[in-house]
Formats: C-alpha cells, sequence, structure tokens
C-alpha cells in the first residue's frame, strides 16, 4: 500500500458515513470530489485506481486551522505557567533569536505532521524564515496559507527591512507554483507594528489581492495602551489604516467591545478563536464569539503555536472553544456542537479561501476519517456531539488533502525521519540561546 502514499490519484472511499447517511466516495485524479452518496461504489469502482475501506467511519471535510506559529512546535514545553509579558520577554524572544531556517524548516514538518495525524488539512501560519516554511508545507502535503511575521518596531529602517522580507516571501512562493500554499500580509499586531507599517501592509495585500492575519486584542493591556496612545480601540485603529477587511483574519479578539464587534462584522472579517492558548495565558476574557457571529463576522478556530498551546489538536480544541464560552458567559446554550464543528469546517475553509469545507460533488477532496469502532464513538447517539466533546485527534484514521493520501490507518510516511530531525533542531537551538 506505499504506492498510496506517492502521487495524487484516483481513490474510492468506501462505507464511511457523512451528514449522518452511509456513503461512498469518489476522487478523480485532479484531487476533486467526482461522487459521493449510496451509489458511488458502482458507478466508478472501475475508474479508481486505489480503494479505502473506511469499515464505518466518520467522513468529514479537513478541518482548518486558522491561527497558528507552526515552527512554534519545537519550543514546545520550553517554558509554561509564567506571566504572558515574562513569558515573551524572558523565555520566548530570546530564543527565537536564535533561530534559523533550518529550525524552521523542521518545526514546520513537525507541526505538519501533528497536524495531518489529528485531522487538518490546511492552516493559516506567521512567523520567520517563511520560505523554509513552505519548503517544509511543500513537501508534507498540506494546505497553508503563509505569511512573514511583520514587526517593525516603530523603527522606520526595521519597517524597509520587513517590508523587502514580504516582498521576498512572496516572490519565492509564486516561483514554487504550488496550488497548496498561499500568501498573505503579516502585520503582527499593534503594539509591534506602527500605522505607517500598518498601512503598507494594508496596501500591499490589495496590490497583491491577498488576506491580512493580525492578532488583534487579545489582553486589556493592548486595548489601555491603544486608547493611551491613540485615543481609540484597536478595531478602530486597524480599520483606520485599512487593515480590516473581507480578506482579513484576525487572532484572539477576546476583548473587543460591542462596537468592535459591530466594526469588524460590517468589514467581513474572519476572527479566530484561540481558547486553549487565551486560557493558558491568562487573557481574562473569552471572545464574544456569539456576539461577533450575530455582527456577521466568520468565527472559525486555531490554536496558535504549540509554545503557548501546547498542541495543534483542533478537535481538542473545538472542545475547549464550546466549553469556555458556556462557561465564561454563563449560557450552557452558547456555541453548541454544530457551530463548534462549523469553526473548524466551513468557518476555516472559508477564511482561508480553500474550498467551502463541506463533501460535495465539485469540492476540494480534503477528507478525514474517523473511527468509530473506538471508546469516545460508542454509543453514537448523536456523531456531531461525540466529534466536539468526546473525540479528539487521535480518533481520525485517515487524513486526504487535495486527492492525495497523507495518513492511511494512522500511518504517516517519514514520520520517525520527521520526529528525528524536529528533535535534534530542537536541542540545538535551545543549546545555542543557552551557550549565547
Amino acid at each position: 500500500m506505499t504506492d498510496i502514499f506517492e502521487k495524487k490519484q484516483s481513490l474510492l472511499v468506501t462505507n464511511v458515513a457523512a451528514n449522518g447517511k452511509p456513503v461512498d466516495i469518489f476522487i478523480d485524479e485532479t484531487g476533486t470530489i467526482a461522487g459521493i452518496g449510496e451509489n458511488v461504489r458502482a458507478q466508478f469502482k472501475g475508474d479508481a485506481e486505489f480503494m479505502i475501506d473506511g469499515d464505518g467511519a466518520i467522513a468529514l471535510p479537513g478541518l482548518a486551522n486558522t491561527h497558528t506559529h507552526a515552527a512554534m512546535s519545537l519550543l514546545r514545553g520550553y517554558a509554561d505557567d509564567m506571566i504572558l509579558q515574562d513569558w515573551l520577554s524572558q523565555k520566548i524572544w530570546p530564543l527565537e533569536a536564535h533561530l534559523t531556517g533550518d529550525d524552521v524548516y523542521w518545526g514546520t514538518r513537525l507541526a505538519s505532521l501533528e497536524m495531518i495525524r489529528t485531522g487538518t488539512t490546511a492552516f493559516n501560519d506567521m512567523y520567520f524564515f517563511m520560505e523554509d516554511a513552505a519548503r517544509a508545507v511543500d513537501e508534507a502535503g498540506i494546505r497553508a496559507v503563509l505569511s512573514y511575521g511583520f514587526i517593525d518596531l516603530f523603527n522606520a529602517e526595521k519597517r524597509e527591512n520587513e517590508i523587502k522580507a514580504t516582498e521576498r516571501l512572496f516572490a519565492h512562493v509564486r516561483s514554487m507554483q504550488n496550488p497548496r500554499i498561499k500568501m498573505s500580509v503579516g502585520p503582527h499586531a499593534i503594539y509591534t507594528v506602527s500605522p505607517d507599517g500598518l498601512r503598507w501592509c494594508a496596501e500591499y495585500a490589495a496590490e497583491q489581492k491577498v488576506g491580512i492575519h493580525i492578532h488583534l486584542s487579545e489582553t486589556e493591556k493592548e486595548v489601555n495602551d491603544c486608547l493611551s496612545q491613540y485615543h481609540q480601540r484597536p478595531a478602530a485603529l486597524l480599520d483606520e489604516c485599512g487593515i480590516l477587511t473581507p480578506h482579513t483574519i484576525a487572532a484572539h479578539c477576546c476583548w473587543l467591545d460591542e462596537a468592535e464587534c459591530a466594526l469588524v462584522g460590517k468589514r467581513g472579517v474572519a476572527v479566530s478563536h484561540n481558547p486553549a492558548s487565551n486560557m493558558k495565558l491568562a487573557t481574562h476574557r473569552a471572545m464574544p464569539c456569539r456576539e461577533l457571529a450575530d455582527c456577521g463576522a466568520n468565527v472559525c478556530i486555531g490554536t496558535d503555536g504549540c509554545a503557548s498551546n501546547n498542541n495543534l489538536d483542533l478537535f481538542e480544541e473545538v472542545k475547549t472553544a464550546a466549553l469556555l464560552q458556556k462557561f465564561f458567559w454563563n449560557d450552557p446554550t452558547l456555541l453548541a456542537a454544530p457551530d463548534a464543528l462549523a469553526m473548524a469546517t466551513t468557518g476555516g475553509a472559508g477564511a482561508l479561501g480553500f474550498g467551502t469545507g463541506t463533501l460535495a460533488i465539485g469540492a476540494p477532496a480534503d477528507i478525514i476519517l474517523v473511527a468509530t469502532r473506538t471508546a469516545c464513538n460508542t454509543p453514537l447517539h448523536n456523531a456531531t456531539s461525540n466529534l466536539v466533546y468526546a473525540c479528539n485527534g487521535a480518533a481520525v484514521e485517515t487524513t486526504i488533502c487535495d486527492g492525495k493520501v497523507l495518513m492511511l490507518n494512522h500511518e504517516i510516511p517519514h514520520e520517525a525521519e520527521i520526529l528525528q530531525g524536529a528533535g535534534m533542531a530542537a536541542s540545538a537551538l535551545v543549546k545555542r540561546a543557552e551557550n549565547a
């Protein structure tokens, strides 16, 4: 069966359930769902180069992680249980100062491996040495929207360097001609990027017809500092600089007020809820998901990086999101299971621009199979409830992206090599930092 991993080819997935019904799925050689339903097996059996017996699994669209820093997988467990500013200034930033492109390659390979294993087929990434991240994504077979973390620290000379780094990434990714890899512009946040830098990012994104990826209102301090410095709240400042668009993904959004929710919704921004990271770093307020959705924002989900989560399992994140919304806003009806799951499927796919996040004829074949013959799915009174509240990514058996099989029955090619390479890179990074 090793040949099934080698290239994109026509596949017939049999004996699975989708939307509560038994179906078979035919994927053509272009990586598109060409048939889905009860009669598909008879219609396409002779056309399939490979058949996959789903053994009663639940077929889902591949999940989309709308905010992460993938290469920070190398920092998993390096620093925990600290105040946010101390965590950043004393641990994370000093270690990141010693990053190399090779580190980012191995960290992104490790992150891609973890996402494939837990059912994520597309992610939205912001970090450094992103040409090396693109190489890792290309080899992994996953989808990604990549942005260089633009941080000018209110310095004109540094701003010019950040502009050049962003332009280099765009030129590099375009030269790859890989439809699974897109670019966006990545201004880090209002406290690390000047208004001039923000305006350049907005103009460049519009000129290049790409999206924007930014952190927004993660902490109360961010809001208070913005009010003190600019006499307006963060969302209003970003809007003034042209950052809030229908192609913007804003991560965290914990401290948006009612007027900001309305503004974000009016501009058509996608907002990425990162509950595990926000709880761990004690941002002290949950994203107002219901208010944002009511205002028209596309509410989706992300993990943030492994330094603050500490994993990339979107099934865990979906459950955490549902529980946090109920607990923080004191309403058990908030973020019901179908809505929570939609954040990771239709919401995420829409935000990243990779298909519709549904299983339908003509949709990209980004499909995961979740085992039902396992404890977390027994009994199966309500599949959506189990997927959100009972399962984690370990229940994913098979992952297909763009019609190519990336994991089959828990097997991923080259896994041992990736784990060894990432482990060695992480150890060498820490050693360099400690010896500096």
